[in-house]
């Protein structure tokens, strides 16, 4: 498994296909493994480099708090040692911070930017809604049972009824890698650590002058959609792409769909 040395840690990293380079950042707790239904799609128009974000799969885990800006720092130290000039950076939920960090602290590194199913922070984005916060804090009920009912209040209603099997190899997969806690816990002190609206990323992002696409699954409700127009408000041209029939989970929901929408932007 190819690993990079990099801000201090080893990464875990693979590429796909040929073309111009396009850098995946996957969500909370997810290695690589978050695009895998995407990947095949975009491997057909661009060099696609995957990897495990430090916390999670492959990568190291060391212990504290995790921010953004530390993500990003690992981020470009992967392209200098893969060579990497300028990649276009796309960045799923808590990957969307990471892309937005990345955006602002690299731009000369930047060619275009995806951000997917995020938000800015601070106290003007608009939340988690309560019907996903009842269920991802659950905490009474068994592991396999918070897993599945996390991954029907993630996708489009009905999609977990329509695509059982689908369920089933998503839980089998979580089964055989498991989170580790420690590296969870780390990561979601990115999303804490934007509380503050000076911290946030939302009078940041007037600065980014790349095109910028913001893709979002219409049934998200974990990182509702109305964020969307929030983000593009503060990104001078960058254009919003809602998928009709996704949720929060639209790489593995709706992967063509989701790359269509990439391909046509980036290329």
């Amino acid at each position: 498994m190819p690993k990079v040395k990099t801000n201090g840690i080893e990464l875990h990293y693979d590429l796909h296909g040929e073309g111009a380079p396009l850098v995946l950042i996957s969500g909370l707790g997810y290695p690589a493994w978050e695009w895998h239904r995407m990947v095949p799609f975009l491997a057909q128009h661009f060099k696609v480099i995957t990897f495990d974000n430090r916390g999670v799969g492959l990568s190291d885990k060391p212990a504290g708090a995790y921010t953004a800006s530390m993500l990003a720092a690992d981020l470009a130290g992967l392209l200098d040692e893969l060579g990497i000039e300028k990649a276009i950076i796309m960045g799923h939920s808590m990957g969307g911070f990471v892309a937005q960090a990345f955006a602002l602290e690299y731009p000369q590194r930047v060619e275009k930017l995806v951000l997917c199913s995020t938000n800015f922070g601070g106290p003007h984005h608009v939340p988690v809604t309560p019907e996903a916060m009842a269920v991802l804090s659950d905490v009474k009920s068994d592991p396999v049972t918070r897993f599945k009912n996390g991954l029907i209040v993630s996708t489009a209603p009905g999609f977990a009824e329509k695509n059982p099997e689908m369920i089933e190899t998503w839980l089998q997969w979580r089964l055989e890698n498991p989170v580790d806690v420690a590296g969870y816990q780390s990561q979601m002190m990115i999303g804490m650590s934007l509380f503050a609206e000076a911290a946030s990323f939302e009078n940041k992002l007037p600065k980014i002058s790349v095109p910028t696409l913001i893709l979002f699954g219409a049934h998200d409700k974990v990182v509702p959609p109305a964020n969307a127009d929030l983000l593009a408000k503060q990104v001078a041209g960058s254009r919003i792409v809602i998928l009709p029939d996704a949720g929060h989970f639209f790489p593995i929901e709706v992967p063509q769909e989701a790359a269509d929408a990439v391909i046509q932007f980036a290329k």
